[in-house]
């Protein structure tokens, strides 16, 4: 769980309360902004989350090219000048 996840949730719970108080008063803007900030605070939330995903799922990978890169040189070479010669007959249209 990163900052992102944590702020968001605290916005989203400040925002419940705002649009509680509001409902209770009878007062729209402050039910409005209450929304807003729920809003905010779930969108916020989900970006930590997405961040938390790709940390998780993508890091073991990116470490893992870079030691068979460091243990096996000539191997990695030989393997990125094929993908790039796949990628660009990919992009040539063969």
């Amino acid at each position: 769980m990163n900052t992102d996840t944590l702020t968001g949730n605290a916005t989203d719970i400040g925002g419940k309360i705002k649009d509680g108080i509001g409902d209770a008063l009878g007062d729209k803007k402050l039910q409005s902004e209450g929304k807003a900030d729920q809003l905010e605070g779930k969108t916020q939330k989900v970006y930590g989350e997405a961040r938390d995903f790709v940390e998780d799922s993508v890091r073991p990978i990116v470490d893992y090219a870079r030691q068979f890169a460091r243990e096996r040189p000539f191997a990695a070479a030989a393997l990125g000048g094929v993908l790039g010669i796949a990628l660009i007959n990919t992009l040539r249209g063969k």
